[in-house]
């Protein structure tokens, strides 16, 4: 959400969210501190130093240490990749991708399998990754939320939650004593990797998640209050805000800077926040990872990485690009921490509209030119410097700067965006980017006339009263160099041009010695200075060349290890001889060997139920009202909260009954089935959502079985009933929506109605290594059969694809091995794809973890991500599949393989994932 620059409102009469912090020793200034902060550099890359540091802010930017910072953050989901190995993968690439730091959600129902026990353990290790982010000078918001949104299951609120007293997300002290209990557990982790006592990277705190709280709602402020005074209680002493964007300081108290906590992901978006005043950004979700287990929220259990800038199985996508180059923008041109309106700039075509800001200290003067057109728009900017005509594309902007010192030189004017400037030894290195077949025009302000020299034969040059012309096409060629020697300045100055494409393929690198910039490979990684040679470490993915712009002193370059031959480029760079090759093949096996087993024994009359939960409560913690003449059904209430979970009624009498009515409440795409007497009465399943209703977080419908005649009978029967509920509801505008009742709510029959003794299974208890989210009720989960321990050779021998027409749950498993070069990067998948008509779906197990959930009859493909280290990429694998099927259509699966993603020489050491086999 946006947040202007304005004063901020207090909390129900308390202190207010916000910047003017006490706290540690006063380490938090907030709007404390000089009057006026001049523009200067940023600070470095934080560490965890175990030194002190101060935060605070001024109507322009964040002050960290009193310099000017404009936070770029990229929200990363690391619950969402139970692989701690590739955190850091992730985390290299935000940093490498422009991102000065990592948004991190922790969401309780991942950490807590029951009132009271909060597990940070294994794939759970929130201290782990915040060193790892520390390690890699990120700064960290951190998301502990009580609530996170609509996008994981209840919100984030923990399944136990159900089915206890108390209103969440209110004052209601038996709420409250709950989420103490959570922000207890998740600040003792926190306090230890503040920024302000050195011992990590923590600069932001953010609390809760969505909109602002109406005025008319002071349970809700109260709550909010509440949950501050706690944070600070537990001396968390960095700037804390609020999930719709709130930092400040009470009502009538000094401006802040603006911040946006939902950035998007296009240019036009960031770039008209800037001039608008905003220099804090989180972007939401550039990196999301997997929905494994039960962790969707409404929607469909998909990918959550699908269309995030880095995918699901982490690569970098194309929509990077302006991600990137805004984020090396602001980190090394200092003029935009602090900028002020100018206005009255208008572009000769109406279509576009400029912005025109200037810095109080430099006078570089800003325009931010945007075209909300379908079409490209080429036109003139009176009035502002800019001397030549600035096409813009159509729904995208630029950010275009006259009077902008680089290095020792000034730059009149440009129509092509900034990506950095910086130095590098001897030289000043100054980046210029657009779109592919758009051209570069720049001209710099020099007295005497420089030597210059072309590196490439693209871009072309001129000089004439002061003014040296610059034009380079944009994608032509791959970069283009210019070297500007002489002149006004003994120190040499670098230009480069880089469309979209290419710019994805430079990478500054800041180290203690210098800063350097790297041009070629897929990814830099890290760069360390060790005498004459710099050692990179990074990504290749086709075949490239490197080169480098090194700080002083460095003659020779190694790349992963392995030296580098190169000469003195034109343009003042080392640059390799030759090629480093692409990356080696990676050879999947095919997928064989299938074992087949059904899975329904509960549908069965002489099933033994005797263990089972009775049914038998008459009263509910559910926002659902409780049937006046049955029992409480609902799953919560029995402790099932996450997966499937079986009803099994005892009837002793179904003469005259003609049907049955079973009234169920699930999430989106739920789904029930029912057997009498071991016999299929029918399935039902919810509605497919469409546009309007993809987003409802709770579903309710009543199912109608005939009751064939032949079992209308004196005597004992069981009604079996299996309910998939789904998600439960995160809605963030109701009270209490993840109470909404989930299973069954009641049940009738057609013909007169009858006592049923009920009994309940869902679960068993949380697995203890891959947490309460992992395992539904099913029976092959609630034994071990997705387990790679399970003895299956009992089992019968099937291939794919299949055909069959059932009701019921049927299980598959196969081994797989792979063998892939321990220096490849291999993101691997399994699709399953079948004819979209046939409606069944299909829980995916890999080495028991549960990688989610395939629904073919809402979709024909789906590639689940199978993510290294719960991935033996050099070893055996076991692959179980559960498949749900309701016997309206043929049911498969049909076909099942494994597929490469991508693949790159490089990648992290990858530890394996503790997956217990029994």
């Amino acid at each position: 959400m946006e947040l202007s620059r304005r004063t901020f409102t207090g909390l129900a009469g308390t202190a207010a969210l916000g910047l003017a912090l006490a706290g540690s020793g006063g380490a938090a200034t907030g709007t404390r501190g000089p009057r006026s902060v001049p523009t200067g550099p940023p600070p470095p890359p934080p560490r965890a130093d175990g030194r002190r540091h101060r935060i605070g802010s001024d109507g322009y930017s964040l002050l960290v240490d009193g310099r000017r910072l404009v936070l770029w953050s990229a929200e990363m989901h690391p619950f969402r990749l139970p692989s701690p190995s590739l955190w850091r993968d992730v985390l290299q690439k935000l940093r490498a991708h422009g991102h000065n730091a990592v948004t991190v959600p922790a969401p309780w129902n991942v950490h807590s399998p029951a009132p009271g026990r909060h597990d940070f353990t294994g794939v759970r290790d929130l201290n782990l990754f915040l060193d790892m982010a520390a390690e890699e000078r990120l700064y960290v918001v951190l998301r502990p939320g009580p609530y996170l949104g609509a996008d994981v299951d209840a919100g984030g609120l923990p399944g136990w939650l159900t089915a206890v007293d108390g209103t969440a997300r209110t004052d209601d002290p038996e709420y409250l004593r709950h989420a103490d209990a959570w922000l207890t557990a998740v600040n003792s982790i926190a306090v230890r990797h503040l920024f302000t006592a050195g011992g990590g990277t923590v600069l932001l705190y953010q609390l809760e998640d969505g909109d602002g709280i109406p005025a008319d709602d002071p349970a809700r402020r109260a709550h909010l209050a509440r949950l501050y005074a706690k944070v600070r209680a537990d001396r968390i002493d960095v700037p804390v805000f609020h999930g719709d964007g709130r930092f400040g300081g009470r009502a009538g108290g000094p401006r802040t800077p603006g911040f946006r906590s939902d950035a998007g992901h296009d240019r036009s978006g960031h770039l008209t926040d800037l001039a608008r005043g905003i220099t804090a950004y989180s972007v939401r979700t550039v990196f999301g990872g997997t929905s494994w287990g039960w962790l969707p929220g409404a929607g469909l259990p998909a990918s959550f990485g699908s269309g995030a800038p880095i995918d699901e199985g982490r690569r970098p996508t194309p929509d990077m690009a302006p991600l990137q180059q805004f984020g090396h923008l602001v980190r090394t041109v200092p003029d935009l921490a602090r900028l002020d309106p100018v206005g009255g700039t208008r572009a000769a075509d109406e279509r576009l509209t400029v912005r025109h800001l200037a810095n109080p200290d430099t006078g570089a003067q800003v325009y931010v030119v945007r075209n909300d057109s379908d079409e490209e728009v080429r036109s003139m900017l009176p009035d502002t410097g800019v001397e030549v005509p600035v096409t813009v594309a159509p729904h995208d902007a630029k950010l275009l700067v006259s009077g902008l010192r680089l290095g020792r030189r000034r730059l009149a004017y440009t129509t092509a965006q900034p990506l950095l400037s910086m130095a590098a030894g001897r030289m000043d290195v100054a980046v210029f980017t657009g779109r592919s077949g758009e051209t570069a025009q720049l001209a710099l302000d020099c007295d005497t006339q420089p030597e210059v020299l072309r590196a490439d034969t693209e871009p072309a040059w001129s000089y004439d009263r002061g003014r040296l012309n610059v034009v380079a096409p944009l994608g032509v060629g791959g970069l283009g160099r210019i070297l500007v020697k002489g002149g006004d300045s003994d120190v040499p100055l670098v230009l480069l041009f880089a469309d979209d494409a290419t710019a994805l393929r430079l990478w500054p690198y800041e180290t203690p010695s210098g800063s350097l910039l790297v041009y070629g490979p897929a990814l830099l990684r890290s760069a360390e200075l060790r005498g004459s040679t710099v050692h990179l470490t990074g990504d290749v993915v086709i075949e490239t060349g490197v080169e480098v712009w090194a700080p002083r002193g460095i003659t020779s370059v190694t790349w992963n290890g392995q030296p580098v031959p190169t000469y003195l480029g034109r343009a003042g760079s080392l640059v390799m001889e030759g090629m480093m090759p692409d990356a080696p093949a990676v050879t999947l096996p095919e997928l064989g060997g299938w074992r087949r087993r059904g899975g329904s024994p509960e549908s069965e009359p002489d099933f033994d139920d005797s263990a089972w939960a009775v049914a038998d409560r008459t009263w509910s913690h559910s926002t659902t009202p409780v049937p006046g003449d049955g029992p409480v059904l609902f799953a919560d209430d029995y402790g099932f909260h996450y997966g499937d979970v079986w009803y099994r009624g005892r009837l002793t009498d179904t003469r005259g009954i003609t049907s049955v009515s079973l009234s169920y409440s699930t999430g989106t795409h739920g789904l029930l089935m029912a057997w009498l007497d071991g016999r299929p009465l029918g399935a039902h399943r919810m509605p497919e959502p469409d546009g309007e209703t993809a987003g409802r977080g709770t579903w309710t419908a009543t199912a109608v079985f005939d009751v064939p005649q032949a079992l209308r009978t004196e005597g004992r029967h069981v009604l079996s009933v299996l309910v998939r509920p789904m998600h439960h509801d995160g809605d963030e505008g109701a009270r209490n929506p993840h109470k909404a009742a989930r299973g069954l709510t009641a049940v009738g029959f057609g013909g007169g109605s009858r006592e049923v003794e009920w009994r309940i299974q869902g679960a068993v208890a949380p697995d203890p290594v891959r947490g309460p989210l992992n395992n539904g009720g099913l029976h092959g989960e609630r034994h071990g059969w997705h387990l790679p321990g399970h003895d299956d050779r009992d089992w019968r021998a099937v291939d794919f694809p299949r055909a069959e027409r059932r009701q019921g749950v049927a299980w598959y498993r196969t081994e797989f091995r792979l063998d892939v070069d321990p220096d490849v990067d291999a993101s691997v998948g399994l699709t399953l794809e079948d004819a979209p008509g046939r409606a069944y779906r299909v829980q995916v197990f890999l080495n028991g973890w549960n990688m989610g959930q395939y629904l073919n009859e809402a979709r024909s493909r789906q590639t689940f991500v199978l993510p290294n280290g719960i991935l033996r990429t050099r070893g055996s694998n076991t692959l179980a599949l559960a498949v749900l099927s309701d016997r309206t259509t043929l049911s498969g699966p049909g076909d099942v393989r494994l597929t490469l993603l991508g693949a790159a020489r490089g990648g992290v050491a990858v530890r394996t994932v503790d997956s217990p086999g029994k």
